[in-house]
């Protein structure tokens, strides 16, 4: 045990000093008075990795495995390190939300939401797909130029530049990197991966139909967004599957090895990392790279499938454009202050302010929008980063974070707290394509923290300001 001394207290801000180094923390003052002990033993053993320059928690950091969800982590790119453990197993996670011609009041029928859940579980299976469907992609492409490697069909819009959003309205259309490195995979990777193509996976990961409400301090952005109160909006978060989890594992071996040649580590055997200039480092960060492509268009597709069963449900004037595709687990160079810096973040997203050069060029006017999730049942939110996000790399939260375990949670919430929690049997209920609650119990919001204590944070701190608040009306999760 040591001890943890906080300073330079402000209402969403404070800086603790630990005995490897200073760790910035972005919480309120209730939800800092929550974090465990174990959040701050592991910060502990992340600053100690050499020439670190800066870490930091967002205010929805929970426990993960070697390294905290909602860690922000900078090196200097001249004599930088790279860490798996602080970019997490599911690489290129992350979030879209996709824009609708729709109003919330034609959704109102539950029966409606129904049909139409049924309708996205015929289109987005969970897990894999049958044999041949997708034949028409070439995961090679997909890997190597990400939305660029797909056929014209499933960019509609990718060449028609006045509607144009697939390929402009994202954090990145495609990651460059050494492709020689594709050939350490065995063939049964590249099969499973072609088949979980535009899959969700399970755990916390989910589709959901929302309808957004327009914060009145942002109203003038959310319009130049193309937002309206009461529209109807599709909200993916997902990642790169079997994919990403092979570049992980495979490159976590290597890396470990590396360490114990080099007689490298903490008291923690599960953080990895290794000198970015090492063949290891090198390796692991061209094939992170692949699987940033790979996600990007998982979510891609997963929000094809989504506008079909929305076309088949509700005609086909419906319409589905691009807001923005980000990440928040992965790591990658940004210029800071005029110098290169390798920034990783593990559950924190890149929130933008107007002017920022390394915005989209749509957003760049605005800010970008930064897109927030909820836990289950409860509003997820679309924000836009301010000036004072540079002091934290304009990192900012990357959802509610877990405050129990998925056991724990099973435990001490019962399914009736949950059916409420849902509105089950009213008019308002957020309709669920899992036939038992029972079977996920653990994605409850009783297992995550106060999503609005989050954002409040998050906006007293000055890092980011909220656009709009996304109410679920129909969730597709995984088991």
């Amino acid at each position: 045990m040591f001890t943890i001394t906080a300073h330079d207290n402000q209402p969403y801000y404070r800086q603790v000093e630990l005995p490897a180094g200073p760790l910035h923390v972005y919480a309120g003052d209730s939800l800092y008075s929550a974090m465990e002990y174990k959040v701050f033993e592991m910060a502990n053993n992340n600053l100690q990795i050499p020439n670190r320059v800066y870490m930091s928690y967002t205010p929805d950091v929970h426990v993960g495995v070697g390294t905290c969800i909602g860690t922000t982590a900078v090196w200097k790119s001249r004599d930088g390190y790279v860490s798996p453990s602080i970019v997490g197993s599911d690489i290129g996670c992350g979030m879209r939300v996709h824009l609708t011609n729709l109003h919330a009041e034609e959704l109102r029928e539950v029966k409606l939401r129904r049909k139409l859940v049924k309708a996205i579980e015929a289109n987005l299976p969970v897990e894999e797909h049958a044999r041949g469907y997708f034949s028409d992609i070439r995961l090679e492409h997909v890997v190597k130029k990400g939305l660029h490697g797909l056929p014209k069909k499933y960019i509609p819009d990718g060449y028609t530049p006045r509607k144009s959003t697939s390929l402009t309205h994202v954090e990145c259309a495609k990651f460059g990197f050494d492709e020689a490195y594709l050939d350490r995979f065995p063939e049964a990777v590249w099969h499973r991966s072609h088949r979980q193509l535009g899959t969700l996976g399970s755990g916390n990961h989910f589709a959901e139909i929302q309808e957004i409400r327009i914060d009145e301090s942002n109203r003038a952005i959310a319009e130049a967004w193309g937002l309206f109160d009461g529209q109807i909006v599709v909200m993916i978060h997902s990642g790169s599957r079997s994919w990403g989890g092979a570049v992980n594992q495979h490159c976590g071996t290597e890396i470990a090895k590396m360490m114990r040649a080099l007689g490298l580590g903490t008291a923690d055997p599960k953080l990895v990392f290794a000198p970015l200039d090492s063949p290891a480092a090198q390796s692991y960060v061209h094939l992170m790279y692949s699987a940033l492509n790979y996600a990007v268009v998982n979510r891609h597709l997963i929000a094809y499938g989504i506008r079909e069963a929305l076309r088949d449900v509700m005609g086909p004037k419906v319409e589905l454009s691009t807001l923005n595709d980000l990440m928040h687990n992965y790591a990658w160079e940004e210029e800071h202050d005029g110098e290169a810096h390798f920034i990783h973040r593990k559950g924190a997203t890149r929130a933008l302010p107007a002017e920022h050069p390394d915005n989209p060029a749509p957003y760049l006017a605005t800010g970008h929008p930064a897109l927030i999730p909820g836990s289950m049942g409860t509003s997820s939110y679309i924000m836009v980063g301010a000036a004072g996000g540079k002091a934290n790399y304009y990192s900012i939260c990357h959802g509610a974070g877990r405050i129990r375990s998925r056991s724990a949670t099973k435990r001490l919430v019962s399914v009736e707290e949950f059916k409420a929690s849902l509105g089950v049997g009213t008019e308002s209920e957020i309709v669920v394509n899992q036939r038992t609650l029972e079977s996920i119990v653990d994605e409850s919001p009783q297992a995550y923290k106060d999503v609005d204590q989050i954002i409040e944070s998050v906006a007293g701190a000055g890092l980011a300001g909220v656009v709009a608040k996304c109410r679920p009306l129909a969730t597709v999760k995984g088991v």
